[in-house]
């Protein structure tokens, strides 16, 4: 089932400090609804009482959908520098509920799912976004890698994601934008061909692919916050 709990924010705008439920789980199965407002970027959104200002709630919840195949726990961007302690404590989470250390029943379902590590609302809805195409997230990243060696400027730096926004036969709607803000930078598109060229090349992205894999966290910005589990 879907769970909620009552949580306190302060308004940025007025400093009023509110009420407001917060999603601690989301059963896309059984809520399609919530799974819809994550994709269209309405879920948690908030107005404060006071002042009307527009706000969101941060994500920190577990996200179950058998329909799509994915299992995901989201957290706010601000944890993503802890994102090796947090992998491994998403694993055990999700072993515990859907893995080894779940009934046979219970891994049967988690035998379809597949398991990912989030930060903030972006990176969750394009998670979501990707596997309702049927799509590998693994090559998207390499695709966003194989995209900064062709695009004349970049806006890449820290709080700034590029991301999936739309998937259509010819290829992909891209977006830089601000994790936090959820403001967008710039938009560009690009063919679906280069994503065939980078999968019908495995040998030469095997070892982008395999330091992507390590941990639950599918994510280019991973290469980019040390050295991860490559050194260990």
């Amino acid at each position: 089932m879907s769970l909620f709990e009552t949580t306190t924010i302060q308004c940025p705008a007025c400093a009023t400090t509110s009420d407001f439920e917060a999603a601690g789980s989301v059963n896309a199965d059984r809520r399609p609804d919530l799974r819809d407002a994550i994709l269209d970027n309405t879920f948690q959104n908030v107005t404060c009482p006071s002042c009307g200002e527009a706000m969101r709630l941060e994500p920190v919840l577990n996200y179950l959908d058998v329909e799509l195949g994915l299992w995901l726990a989201a957290y706010p961007p601000r944890q993503i520098g802890d994102y090796l302690a947090l992998e491994d404590q998403v694993q055990g989470l999700f072993d515990e509920s859907y893995g080894a250390a779940a009934s046979e029943a219970a891994q049967t379902v988690g035998a379809s799912l597949r398991p990912r590590l989030t930060f903030g609302w972006p990176g969750t809805c394009e998670k979501l976004l990707l596997q309702q195409h049927g799509l590998d997230d693994v090559a998207i990243e390499l695709l966003k890698l194989d995209l900064l060696r062709r695009l004349p400027e970049a806006p890449l730096r820290p709080g700034v994601e590029l991301r999936v926004e739309r998937v259509s036969e010819a290829g992909f709607d891209f977006i830089w934008i601000e994790t936090a803000s959820e403001d967008i930078l710039q938009r560009f598109q690009a063919k679906r061909a280069l994503l065939s060229e980078i999968e019908a090349n495995p040998d030469g992205w095997a070892p982008l692919r395999s330091s992507l894999t390590q941990g639950l966290f599918v994510d280019m910005q991973k290469l980019y916050l040390g050295a991860g589990r490559d050194a260990a």
